[in-house]
């Protein structure tokens, strides 16, 4: 089954995306994405988010590049392409969808058009392919039945590369299996995917749990004394990585001396003065403390601390 694009708002073709997996929500199903995890996805699949929040300027840029990046692949492929303006559906199972690049003109294969940061142009390398868009790629190939792909990128809008991908059907299996999981017991389900660090997490407990009930408390289950002691000790790591960090930046800084710039290989090292104007709060209250009082506003949070009581 397919659905037209074409006259789709970019709002309407968010919207449409949430009612199903898509080609990008592999990567991050199978917990090989590094900017969304599982619970963010779970998020936004259960309409708990703005589909304004979905779009970061980077997805923005890479669809303005998109044609470009195609026509570039043409050109140095030998290849002709055609868009595809349908959203496509699994046969078996129609909340798995593929909105696809480009189709190749004469073969069973499809084009996937990236542009990327020069930081990220090491993933691009060598032969392999980077995780996440191998896990998008093969997501298409499964959804289209195509047994051929090829991915073009633009690194830092000044070198270009492209490469074949072979469909490969026992990844293409294990991709679908943890979509249908997903789908059908943390989205149909409602059941949210374990909670992580992301801010979304936290956004959500606070939204969830905002009060509480005077006095009450609970027995924690005995497995939560091995997350106690990681916690701990993980807080205890991160302050000497803390104090590593900073007596390194205070040995740069007396290298600096009064330069304001420092250069070495490809880093730049800056101590440069910067202004900013704040609020002395002590000296308002004490200056103007009618002010002061007229514009203070109470704000109520749960604090989280754990200490040893015995």
């Amino acid at each position: 089954m397919v659905k037209n694009t074409v006259d789709m708002t970019h709002q309407e073709w968010l919207q449409e995306r949430t009612k199903g997996i898509g080609g990008s929500d592999a990567s991050i199903i199978l917990g090989l994405n590094k900017y969304k995890t599982p619970f963010e996805l779970w998020l936004d699949k259960t309409g708990q988010t703005t589909l304004e929040d979905q779009t970061s300027e980077a997805a923005y840029f890479g669809n303005i590049f998109e044609d470009m990046v195609a026509k570039e692949f043409e050109v140095r492929s030998g290849k002709k392409v055609r868009r595809n303006n349908f959203m496509l559906q699994h046969p078996e199972h129609p909340f798995i969808k593929a909105n696809i690049d480009r189709k190749v003109v004469g073969e069973n294969a499809i084009l996937e058009c990236k542009t990327a940061s020069a930081y990220l142009a090491k993933d691009w390398e060598s032969d392999e392919i980077p995780e996440n868009y191998l896990v998008q790629v093969q997501h298409y190939l499964g959804v289209t039945g195509y047994v051929h792909a090829y991915i073009a990128v633009l690194i830092g809008g000044q070198r270009f590369v492209w490469k074949d991908i072979e469909r490969d059907d026992e990844l293409i299996k294990m991709i679908f299996d943890a979509e249908i999981h997903f789908w059908n017991h943390h989205v149909l389900g409602n059941v949210p995917p374990a909670l992580d660090g992301s801010s979304a997490a936290e956004k959500f407990l606070k939204e969830s749990y905002p009060e509480t009930e005077k006095g009450k408390t609970v027995d924690l289950g005995s497995d939560y004394k091995k997350s106690i002691d990681n916690y701990l000790e993980l807080k205890e790591n991160i302050k000497q990585l803390q104090t590593l960090a900073k007596e390194t930046e205070n040995k740069l800084k007396h290298e600096l001396k009064e330069a304001e710039t420092g250069f070495i290989n490809n880093y730049q090292v800056d101590w440069k003065p910067v202004t900013s104007n704040r609020v002395d709060s002590k000296l308002l209250k004490s200056k103007y403390p009618d002010v002061y009082e007229s514009v203070l506003k109470a704000s109520t949070s749960r604090r989280f601390n754990i200490k040893e009581i015995g």
